[in-house]
């Protein structure tokens, strides 16, 4: 175990991040092919050896081969000499691998009454006329005790209510068309992943805060390769995991050292397009939840892309080089000079812009939370391997990893889509014996033609499920709809 974590040195001597302050956030930045994974792994190495599991998406798919030793090569021997890293040794360390689609990890799964309609109508882009329907979806759900676990929960709930919304009194009334634009947005999320997300096991977030027998935190590992694809699932996916934390976890004050650390790649995607007063959430979470013992490490390739208020909570600082050929770029290099403490040795502004691969400036909290001046460091190598891991080793880790037990198989429970259907399929049992009886009293009466608002509901609702009939997924959820009508 280590007392600090060593990021890198220079002839001064070494550069460490003390654990005391891990948890007032940090920024990696620096553009493409400078160094931002090997600097996340290091540090992601040095949490898990002071006992402090770790959270961090793997978007390019390299970041595997942590679970691994790495490689003796005389570079590496090289640069261990220069910082001088006495106890170096090249080793794995404990991995847990989690993938949404379920393929190369531990499936993860949330309920959309988790997800809460703030998230989940960022997640499909509503406007704030979608956002309020969906609202009232939610409050409809709460009063009338229904679980809203998958889609097709969501999906039957907003189809009720848009049909049955003069008869639920006042507060529940929606437009028919905004629950439509509604449908066509949920068809979108399943045909982007949103299916295999949304479910039964829901995520514990205690499965994600491990340590080992031998002390180490476990760091977990999210495949993301393929969610990155869709930025609007990724970014909203890890804002739900930070609100999660940040509303579970207790206060803690400041403890010695965090109680989980969460690195946010790609980080420009949870600020793009946002609207304000989901910011301003963002900002909150980011500020208060150091507090619950979390530390936040946005990685991105310039600090401009971080928004001032989230950028000023960063107390540790991690600049590669970036690229100035442009005046746009000459002024991401002047933002990403200003934000560090000014060393008068140190012109930074003509380092960043000269910096070699695995070269970086670095500003870490010290005693009493005082930003150090600047530094310019190489940044040690990982013990574990650059590169990522086989897919035999990934198969033999996650034979034996717990979670795999605990979340590899979807459970479908009874809630809003069987209730709801349940409910209607009654009404309209109801509402026939009512019209046979009539015809009964009335002789050859005949009776009327006017379709029941529940038929109406059953055929509005085969209407937005045979829209998607064309592809494989339509076709399942329209079989199966009507065969539980129709037995």
């Amino acid at each position: 175990m280590t007392d600090n974590i060593l990021i890198g040195g220079n002839a001064a001597g070494q550069v460490s991040l003390l654990p005391r302050y891990a948890n007032r956030h940090g920024l990696i930045a620096g553009a493409t092919g400078t160094g931002k994974t090997v600097t996340l792994q290091c540090l992601a190495e040095g949490f898990s050896d002071l006992g402090v599991p770790v959270f961090m998406a793997d978007v390019k798919g390299d970041l595997s081969g942590i679970s691994q030793a790495g490689t003796p090569h005389p570079k590496v021997a090289e640069r261990v000499q220069f910082i001088g890293m006495e106890n170096y040794r090249q080793r794995g360390f404990p991995v847990a691998f989690w993938d949404l689609f379920g393929k190369l990890g531990t499936p993860i799964r949330t309920t959309v009454t988790e997800m809460g309609p703030q998230l989940l109508s960022r997640l499909l882009d509503l406007n704030d006329t979608q956002e309020g329907v969906m609202t009232v979806v939610f409050e409809f759900a709460d009063s009338e005790g229904l679980l809203l676990v998958d889609l097709a929960d969501l999906r039957t709930t907003l189809e009720y209510v848009g049909e049955h919304s003069d008869e639920l009194g006042p507060g529940f009334g929606v437009a028919r068309a905004s629950v439509n634009a509604i449908l066509r947005r949920l068809l979108m999320l399943e045909r982007e992943g949103g299916r295999v997300f949304f479910g039964e096991p829901s995520l514990e977030l205690k499965d994600f805060m491990q340590t080992t027998r031998d002390g180490r935190g476990v760091i977990n590992l999210l495949a993301a390769d393929t969610l990155i694809q869709n930025p609007r699932v990724y970014s909203t996916f890890l804002l739900w995991l930070l609100s999660e934390l940040f509303e579970e976890l207790p206060e803690l004050g400041d403890p010695e050292q965090p109680i989980l650390v969460f690195f946010f790649d790609e980080a420009h995607l949870l600020f793009r397009d946002v609207p304000r007063a989901l910011l301003e959430k963002i900002e909150q979470v980011v500020r208060l939840i150091r507090s619950k013992g979390v530390g936040v490490y946005f990685i991105s390739q310039s600090p401009g892309d971080i928004p001032d208020a989230v950028l000023a909570q960063l107390g540790n600082r991690v600049q590669h080089a970036l690229r100035a050929y442009t005046p746009k770029e000459q002024k991401a290099v002047r933002i990403a000079a200003q934000s560090f403490r000014e060393n008068p040795e140190l012109d930074t502004v003509t380092a960043i812009t000269e910096m070699g691969v695995g070269e970086a400036l670095v500003s870490t909290l010290q005693a009493k939370g005082i930003p150090a001046p600047v530094q310019r460091v190489l940044v040690r190598p990982p013990s574990s391997r650059m590169g990522p891991a086989t897919a035999e080793e990934r198969s033999a880790i996650l034979a034996h990893d717990p979670n795999q037990r605990l979340y590899r198989d979807a459970v479908d429970p009874r809630s809003a889509h069987e209730i709801l259907l349940e409910r209607t399929a009654a009404r309209q049992s109801a509402k026939d014996q009512e019209a046979l009886g009539k015809r009964a009293g009335a002789g050859s009466k005949r009776s009327s033609n006017r379709q029941s608002t529940s038929e109406a509901f059953i055929k509005s609702m085969a209407r937005s499920l045979g829209s998607a009939a064309g592809s494989n997924l339509g076709r399942k959820l329209f079989r199966g709809l009507l065969g539980s009508l129709l037995k």
